[in-house]
């Protein structure tokens, strides 16, 4: 009896990292010996599956999966031998050459109305998030992030002295300079969402022994140069980063409906996905030029699309297939996006 040829893929030892969205049934059978190949395990519902193996990092988001599809696990897998453990809230895994990382902060903890009120404890667990996860990637000899994720509750939401999201990059501006790490140029790959109201400041990474290679889109204003009408701080982040090793992995940054530092399309879903497709694509060419080949191609990365309105998902998803063809993996998200104008937001990885 022949097994599916999805199904012999995903059993299959990855010679590189392999991220995939499988189907819950798929795994369920898996023996222990598949799971040793794991590096990490990313939920987004608290009811789908849990790893066998309790040293397998997993990361909880509190982001609705969309399009009724069968999965509600984000897998990441690399060969190994692995190596996992904790240094305080930061729970890991590596083989070596790569490690992911993941921590969660509750703002509550930092909750005291006489010292700034809610803002404040953002600040405050942002950093904190930050410092822990910065500390614990220097002791283990994995100093450079090359991706980071990060979900906060109620990104758009306003405070007493601005949105949630500019107090997030100012207190993860703030983290980076404590451990004197630039702010510009030479930064990771990152993205910033929202995620349900309960959720803490979730933060997780995949970082190396070496500086990835950042990159930069030529049809966007470099985040960092962003003008003050976005928030007193800049974000942190770069539009997209290679490892720099020979897998040659390439992290694209969530990325939008943005041209120049100006949203485009605003209220438009559609042209929006169009828009932000057209940025993925330059962002490849800059990839390609980089490495000396047609190392990337738009139908041969795997993506993650997040949502701001579910009744736009299926017409986000035509746009999409159009572009990037049926056979791409795509998982689509409810969240909020860092600007409210913004109506999709997509992240990718070729590997």
């Amino acid at each position: 009896m022949h097994e599916p040829a999805d199904t012999r893929a995903l059993m299959a030892t990855p010679p590189a990292l392999q991220i995939d969205y499988p189907r819950l049934a798929d795994i369920r059978q898996q023996p222990e010996a598949w799971w040793q190949q794991v590096l990490a395990v990313i939920r987004f519902d608290r009811d789908a599956l849990a790893p066998p193996l309790p040293d397998i990092p997993t990361a909880e988001v509190m982001t609705p999966v969309l399009g009724g599809a069968d999965s509600a696990v984000e897998l990441w897998r690399v060969a190994g031998p692995m190596h996992s453990g904790r240094r305080g809230r930061v729970r890991y895994r590596h083989n070596g050459r790569l490690l992911f990382a993941s921590l969660s902060v509750p703002e509550q903890e930092f909750l005291q109305p006489a010292a700034g009120g809610e803002a404040a404890a953002l600040r405050q667990a942002t950093e904190a998030g930050y410092r822990e996860m910065f500390g614990a990637l220097e002791e283990l000899g994995f100093p450079y992030p090359l991706r980071i994720w990060n979900f906060l509750a109620e990104i758009n939401g306003a405070t007493e002295d601005g949105e949630r999201y500019w107090h997030f990059n100012g207190a993860r501006q703030q983290a980076f300079i404590g451990r004197r790490r630039s702010v510009s140029g030479d930064v990771p790959a990152a993205s910033a969402l929202g995620a349900g109201s309960a959720s803490p400041v979730t933060i997780y990474c995949i970082a190396g022994e070496r500086s990835p290679i950042p990159l930069e889109n030529p049809r966007q204003r470099s985040a960092w140069e962003y003008p003050p009408q976005y928030g007193p701080h800049s974000p942190t982040f770069s539009r997209a980063c290679i490892e720099n090793a020979g897998t040659q992995t390439l992290f694209i940054s969530g990325t939008a409906s943005i041209v120049g530092h100006e949203t485009a399309h605003a209220g438009d879903e559609r042209a929006q996905t169009r828009e932000t497709l057209r940025n993925i694509r330059a962002l490849l060419g800059t990839a390609n030029r980089r490495v000396g080949s047609e190392r990337y191609a738009l139908e041969q990365l795997r993506y993650k699309v997040y949502v701001r309105r579910p009744e736009h998902q299926r017409s986000i998803d035509q746009e999409l297939r159009r572009v990037i063809g049926a056979a791409a993996p795509v998982l689509y998200l409810q969240a909020d996006i860092c600007r409210r104008d913004l109506l999709v937001e997509v992240e990718a990885v070729g590997t």
